[in-house]
């Protein structure tokens, strides 16, 4: 029987993801502890995935259909709209949670008298491989996030894993309060400017150290496809986020060194894109603007672009003087 107000909304943002979406939103109806809804988006797919939802006998699960594609960030706030639970949980279509994950971040946050939790990740790649994403040792010993804490561990080539990877639950109260909604200018990065947002107005997150959360890893998705297009709406929506509110003097000085890393990787995006057009002149003066993101080159590139910077040098050997910041011997980050 479905209750008026469930303990959580689990909300599925929900395209072309036929394959995985009845796994996710089983793991979710399989929460011990507390009473959960599943309010699944469908945006706009071309695939089965509205049918293999309304197959779904359960009257805990709602489907909702967009008239037209409006991203992921569209998506989840439609499902904001419509969300009745004490709490708002993420969860991507072709990702899964462990049964105690909700029970155990409620009470977290509980204890703490937070409006927000988030929790450890499993991460499992394309052949099955298991990874936990951060060390529960350090976690526990940083049982709160801060903005500044997360918004430098969300710089571009810093790790492999940062705290915008985690999903976080949000008390609805809180969400409906503060006025947040995702921004749906992105298509990358809207998970990382909500959690900035809500801890920027005054959000308290805890953190639970075990791991809740299983990531799968699928080769092509967005989030593991980094573009320039990508960088510009970053550093857009990061406009955007600055623009509403005022940082204090640890989280001006992350937001900073994350702003240095989004130049960073534009620069080595633009000079990858002049590197397959063979547009050689280009990539070098890429390189000479930011020498820094030669370093993320990967080898076989990074030593064709030692061979162009060497003919470059060559052939104008009268002006190295005037040229600052050569990038020479570049090695991979």
């Amino acid at each position: 029987m479905m209750v008026a107000e469930p303990d959580v909304t689990f909300i599925v943002a929900a395209y072309n993801c036929a394959p995985t979406i009845s796994r996710a939103i089983e793991s979710a109806l399989a929460q011990r502890g507390l009473t959960v809804e599943v309010v699944v988006i469908d945006d706009c797919s071309s695939d089965d995935t509205r049918e293999v939802v309304g197959a779904i006998a359960d009257e805990r699960v709602r489907l909702v259909s967009l008239s037209q594609n409006r991203g992921p960030g569209g998506a989840r706030n439609a499902g904001f709209d419509v969300a009745r639970g004490r709490w708002l949980a993420i969860l991507d279509s072709d990702d899964t949670i462990e049964p105690e994950r909700l029970s155990l971040m409620v009470a977290r946050a509980e204890e703490a008298g937070a409006d927000i939790a988030v929790d450890n990740l499993e991460v499992i790649s394309g052949d099955g491989a298991k990874q936990r994403m951060f060390s529960g040792e350090d976690l526990r010993r940083h049982p709160m996030l801060t903005l500044p804490a997360f918004i430098d561990s969300n710089r571009l080539f810093r790790a492999t894993h940062n705290f915008g990877y985690m999903k976080p639950i949000f008390l609805r109260s809180f969400i409906e309060a503060q006025e947040l909604r995702f921004d749906d200018h992105l298509r990358i990065g809207e998970d990382y400017i909500l959690l900035a947002s809500a801890l920027a107005c005054g959000g308290v997150c805890a953190i639970e150290p075990s791991a809740g959360y299983v990531y799968h890893i699928r080769e092509g998705s967005i989030s593991r496809v980094l573009r320039l297009e990508h960088v510009d709406a970053m550093i857009a929506g990061d406009q955007r986020f600055l623009g509403r509110f005022a940082l204090q003097t640890d989280a001006r000085s992350a937001q900073r060194r994350r702003e240095r890393s989004l130049r960073e990787a534009r620069s080595f995006l633009t000079m990858v894109e002049h590197l397959k057009a063979h547009a050689f002149g280009s990539a070098l003066c890429t390189a000479v603007r930011n020498p820094r993101a030669v370093r993320h080159l990967h080898m076989p590139v990074t030593a064709r672009l030692r061979r162009i910077v060497s003919r470059f040098a060559g052939n104008t050997s009268n002006q190295r003087s005037s040229i600052p910041g050569k990038a020479h011997n570049p090695s991979k980050g």
